[in-house]
């Protein structure tokens, strides 16, 4: 694992006048000459003490190893899961938590956002249980509980796309195929700069990106946006600096999925997918990104719940279960010894298979060093115990695990310093500075793959002066589960702000033939048509696509709309490859993103406020190829 140490570069130069009188003991002499050569390093440069800090980590690890217990070892092996929103210490579940880590010694807590209770009914409800949490509550019970170890909790937090991703108003960046749609890595760099500062502020440790899975099937429910692309090259490349972005601010990364979850169609929170490809396919594509991430220093990976027959001979044996894959391949043939985390061991792919504690003893004996989110960690903790008593799981085992949790504590600095300082929450989570990034990054992802417009030129930037009549539809793959932001709420307000005299319509899967055939009618009192399509890759739902009336009234606007001379763009949030379906829409802007910032940066690209020049990181069958895109200049906005 690599860490950066270095000291605040001073803005003038230092100079020391020192009289020099003969030395009274060869103590003092040494104490100048080491302060000479310190003071003679140029400003800004890493100090040597770095290796006196190694040696005081590994003595803490091994004293602290000495004198663990069994159960504190066991414990260590374990990460359970809360809620970031504010929990009172004097409550139930501060009780429950408490007793996670002072009674079962657990090694971290993993961080979610936050979850509303929901009426377990017939029919469902078109509410996500699903909230973000706050970043002060996070800070605030990730301290109390960190006051209570005698071991300094590890904690983790799924940040992919920033602390944003979890927590409200802390900084959310696009998707990672967003990030490869600009092509450029060092913006990947220093989005996981910031959001290591934000995750560190709030008490989080080791963040569960990159994702370095290769997103080489179109029909994957799973990953989709969630990788750079499809190209093992440009993954590889995008990940090594989320890497050294994240563990050059003291963060450790962690990749994922391995041995690689880019082609497979089954979402594994709802089932165990299998992975066919040979071991030879697996070396130059799916372990690829996963090398070039080791090589680049990260601290962890997470392993994914799939079958991988080239490997795995077992029969129904997922990853996670099998030694061959954790200690053959990932030990042994990419060496890497850093910490291996379980996925969710709440998801059905392994939870529907084995009980809670036979999931934690098989994936520790296959060489895991962290059981993550078992649907019953007590019951994972007594399991592994009366592994190790029977002999199942060796003392040695047990051990090697255990120190490089602690190692990687120490590495972090934990065992001087461990609790959060609630004021650098507020000074650092959600800066200005920080969402400026994410609005860079956002802005040149946008993708023009398709501007076939009859209307001179193309319809991208939009030629239509303030005064034009907008009719725009706001498309949704479903009207259920949009619990964090609603499709299309900034981007409604952002286009009246360009072009006020905007009649704006939602569309679903609910959606009536006689709404469909209104809005059908509506057209000709219009000007030009603007089409937002909202689908998601979203796990545990494993539907990615439009109903077939909705893809039908998409082919007669583009009729209606040609045969008028009239301006229709389409843009697609989320899913990119719901284009393959599309394929007679005149002008189509891909986002690979959802939500505001997306929503935003496309009204400005739409409105000639900012170039366009994304490049597809992805092939787009019957559509676009890899690295396509079309470039449009600004042209200073809308005319009056």
């Amino acid at each position: 694992m690599r860490f950066r140490f270095t000291i605040d570069s001073m803005k003038s130069n230092l100079f020391l006048k020192i009289k020099i009188r003969p030395f009274t003991s060869t103590l003092t002499a040494l104490f100048l000459t080491l302060l000479l050569v310190f003071l003679s390093r140029p400003v800004g440069t890493v100090v040597s003490t770095f290796s006196t800090m190694q040696e005081s980590s590994e003595s803490w690890v091994n004293e602290t190893l000495a004198r663990m217990s069994l159960d504190e070892k066991i414990g260590q092996l374990i990460v359970p899961t809360l809620f970031s929103t504010f929990t009172s210490t004097d409550s139930d579940t501060f009780d429950d938590l408490a007793r996670l880590v002072t009674k079962y010694h657990v090694g971290g807590i993993h961080v979610f956002g936050g979850r509303e209770p929901a009426p377990r009914v017939l029919l469902g409800s078109r509410r996500s249980r699903a909230i973000l949490g706050q970043p002060l509550a996070a800070a605030s019970l990730l301290d109390r509980l960190q006051a209570l170890t005698s071991v300094p909790l590890l904690n983790t937090g799924d940040f992919e796309t920033g602390v944003g991703f979890r927590m409200e108003s802390a900084t959310a960046f696009p998707r990672a195929m967003a990030f490869g749609a600009t092509g450029d890595d060092q913006l990947v760099y220093e989005a996981a700069h910031i959001t290591a500062l934000e995750a560190l502020a709030i008490g989080v440790h080791v963040n569960f990106a990159p994702v370095v899975d290769v997103n080489n099937n179109p029909r994957n429910p799973v990953i989709n946006t969630r990788s750079f692309g499809e190209d093992p090259r440009l993954v590889s490349t995008m990940a090594s600096a989320y890497v050294r972005g994240l563990q050059d601010a003291g963060m450790v990364a962690t990749l994922k999925h391995f041995p690689g979850h880019g082609d497979t169609e089954v979402d594994t929170h709802l089932g165990l997918a299998t992975i066919l490809h040979s071991r030879d396919r697996l070396e130059k594509v799916e372990w690829a990104p996963f090398r070039a991430g080791v090589i680049a220093g990260a601290g962890a990976i997470m392993t994914a719940h799939i079958e991988l027959p080239a490997i795995e001979s077992r029969p129904g044996t997922p990853t996670t279960f099998s030694a061959p894959v954790i200690q053959g391949v990932l030990r042994d043939t990419l060496g890497f010894d850093g910490l291996v985390y379980t996925d969710s061991m709440s998801m059905r792919a392994i939870s529907d298979m084995v009980s809670p504690g036979e999931a934690a003893v098989r994936a520790i004996r296959a060489g895991h060093d962290m059981v993550l989110h078992s649907p019953d960690p007590v019951a994972a903790f007594t399991a592994i115990q009366a592994a190790v008593v029977s002999g199942e799981i060796d003392q040695a085992r047990l051990d090697r695990s255990v120190i490089r949790v602690l190692k990687t504590k120490a590495d972090l600095g934990l065992h001087k310093r461990r609790r959060s300082n609630l004021k650098s929450v507020t000074e650092v989570v959600g800066r200005r500075s920080h969402w400026a990034m994410a609005e860079k990054v956002s802005r040149r992802s946008i993708t023009l793959i398709r501007d076939d417009s009859p209307v001179g030129t193309g319809s991208v930037p939009l030629p239509l002066p303030r005064d034009s009549e907008i009719l725009y539809l706001s498309i949704l793959d479903r009207d259920s589960d949009w619990g964090i932001a609603w499709p299309s709420r900034t981007f409604i307000p952002e286009l009246e702000q360009r072009w006020p005299r905007v009649t704006a319509i939602e569309l679903s899967d609910r959606s009536s033939r006689s709404e469909i055939d209104l809005v059908r009618s509506m057209v000709p009192r219009h000007d030009g048509v603007i089409a937002s399509i909202f689908v998601r890759a979203t796990s545990g739902h494993n539907r990615m696509s439009l109903s077939p009336a909705l893809v039908d009234l998409l082919r007669e606007l583009t009729k209606q709309t040609t045969t008028a001379d009239m301006p229709f763009v389409t843009v697609i949030f989320g899913n990119p490859y719901v284009a393959t379906a599309l394929t007679s829409l005149t002008s189509v802007l891909l986002t690979f993103d959802l939500y505001d910032l997306a929503e935003k940066s496309v009204v400005r690209a739409l409105a000639g406020e900012t170039s366009i020049g994304g490049r597809l990181p992805i092939e787009l069958p019957g559509v676009a190829a890899l690295g396509h895109g079309l470039d449009r200049p600004t042209t200073g906005g809308v005319s009056e």
